[in-house]
């Protein structure tokens, strides 16, 4: 009797220090596919794994790449997360059933549009951040080319702008798919598609990743990059010859997205980064350490001095439920592949 309440003791307190044990001491692994910049990836996923005492791994990939590589690996999923990058790619991604629906108690400090912003309800997808689609220009390069700064979306199909322009190719960029949903949504698909018809005589490299024109831009090998406009700022910080636009017209816009892979095999881990991603903490690192200056979605957060000011924009009521869908995703870059890159 006596050594049956010994035991009774020893399992309550075994019970008790797991009970006890703070979420800080988490352990095991976390592997992200990442499609934020790699400083932010970076950023990110070494303050998580010195916070929390998880071994975190990230492989960096545009938004469009990684969907490919989520689905293509969905029998026996690589990652347990995908933080950043545009989310009509991740909301896609619900929609196909590659996605594992977790709502962080984090949720509560989120902008209340954003709280489940993709088309799949039920909390697929989370937002962490929001950018501004528009265009950076090298002043310094336009200035010797005799150039005026364009002001408006219109202005880039003007002929004086030959090669001068830079944009990603939206089979691998979530940033160019979202150029191509705004187009649609400011104009109507025909005048769209006429629209990149034209910009592509004076495009002259498509990039597989949305942030590579911003750095292009900002050496002065192109005058022009079609971007969100964080990148650019960030490159202005580091002294680059670059002036931010917000096109006339008006523009749209990208959520960063932060979801969960169907069958992660680090699940808890996988959530515990979400919270992490989505708090004020997590949030601010972005531009404190990880130099990524976009809108912060956490309203306790303190936004980066380099950030955009959001009412003093011109922006689009961007259509999530039409262009999160996978068919509508599909659809689209495929008449852009056949229109526009094989010219047809």
């Amino acid at each position: 009797m006596k050594a049956r309440t010994q035991y009774s003791l020893l399992a309550a307190c075994i019970i008790g220090s797991a009970f006890a044990v703070p979420t800080a001491m988490a352990e095991g692994r976390l592997v992200v596919y990442c499609s934020a910049t790699n400083a932010m990836c970076e950023a990110e996923t070494k303050a998580f794994s010195e916070k929390y005492d998880v071994k975190t791994s990230f492989i960096r990939n545009g938004s469009g790449s990684t969907l490919a590589k989520i689905e293509a690996e969905k029998k026996n999923p690589r990652a347990d997360v995908w933080y950043g990058g545009t989310l009509d790619p991740q909301s896609q991604a619900g929609e196909m059933d590659l996605l594992q629906a977790y709502k962080s108690p984090q949720l509560e400090f989120i902008m209340d549009n954003f709280k489940d912003p993709a088309k799949r309800k039920g909390n697929y997808s989370s937002a962490v951040y929001m950018g501004i689609l528009g265009f950076g220009v090298n002043t310094k390069r336009l200035a010797e080319k005799g150039l005026d700064i364009p002001l408006c979306w219109s202005d880039l199909t003007k002929p004086e702008y030959k090669d001068e322009i830079q944009i990603a190719d939206p089979q691998s960029s979530g940033t160019a798919y979202t150029a191509l949903a705004t187009f649609i949504q400011l104009w109507d698909e025909d005048k769209a598609f006429t629209y990149f018809k034209d910009l592509d005589n004076n495009i002259s490299q498509y990039t597989k990743s949305g942030v590579t024109p911003s750095r292009n831009a900002a050496r002065g090998e192109i005058a022009i990059g079609i971007g969100f406009l964080h990148d650019y700022s960030l490159e202005q910080s580091k002294g680059a010859p670059l002036e931010l636009i917000s096109p006339c017209e008006g523009t749209g816009y990208e959520i960063g997205g932060i979801s969960i892979l169907k069958g992660a095999r680090n699940i808890d881990n996988a959530k515990l980064f979400v919270d992490w991603a989505l708090s004020k903490d997590g949030q601010q690192l972005a531009w404190q350490k990880g130099k990524s200056f976009q809108i912060l979605t956490n309203t306790q957060a303190t936004q980066s001095p380099n950030a955009l000011d959001l009412k003093a924009l011109s922006l689009i009521d961007y259509d999530m439920e039409t262009y999160g869908s996978s068919s509508e995703r599909k659809r689209l870059i495929n008449k852009w592949v056949n229109i526009v890159k094989m010219g047809e």
